[in-house]
């Protein structure tokens, strides 16, 4: 072999491994963002199911207490600013504000021993704190994805192949506010 041959072929491998660190990088970058794709549609379906299950809870405790009327408009408030969020900071702040709307539902609740004897309220409750604990494990597994997502994108080479051929975004945590965090890591362990 001559010295051009051996120089083609060295050239040869080196755009060959080029493009294949390209392409590995691009797939890993569109496996990790169908992932976080994932991880958010996980969210908004446990968020859709439990304002799904808002309406029954505001009825059985309208039967109890009909003069609240404003405690009930702030759930069915909370209630459509979760339905129709569309992004993860607007999700955010709906979710926070259907937890504090929640709380005073649950508060009201407590004045009315008949209601906390109530099975159908009961179930309820059992519901809603079920789904209430997928969501927070939702909400974990997005933030992994999305930063393991989000690190990747701004890591070398990464960062490089991205601008050249790729398109993806840094997505935002799903987190609750600090003065809502506080409320949660704060409340009562309520029990009917």
């Amino acid at each position: 072999m001559n010295t051009g041959t051996v120089v083609l072929i060295v050239i040869l491998l080196v755009v060959l491994m080029f493009i294949a660190a390209i392409w590995s990088t691009y797939n890993g970058l569109v496996k990790l963002d169908e992932r976080v794709n994932e991880a958010w549609s996980d969210i908004t379906v446990q968020l859709k199911y439990r304002a799904d299950l808002i309406p029954n809870v505001v009825e059985t405790v309208k039967g109890y207490a009909k003069h609240e009327k404003e405690v009930f408009e702030g759930v069915t408030e909370a209630r459509s600013a979760v339905m129709s969020a569309k992004t993860v900071k607007s999700a955010a702040k709906a979710e926070a504000d259907m937890t504090n709307a929640l709380s005073k539902v649950f508060a009201i609740a407590e004045a009315y021993p008949e209601l906390k004897a109530n099975g159908n309220f009961q179930k309820l409750q059992e519901q809603l704190q079920d789904v209430e604990d997928k969501i927070q494990a939702a909400r974990r597994f997005y933030n992994a994805g999305a930063k393991e997502l989000n690190t990747k994108l701004k890591t070398f080479p990464t960062n490089v192949i991205n601008k050249i051929v790729g398109h993806f975004k840094v997505r935002d945590y799903f987190e609750v506010a600090e003065a809502e965090r506080t409320k949660i890591e704060s409340a009562p362990d309520v029990k009917f």
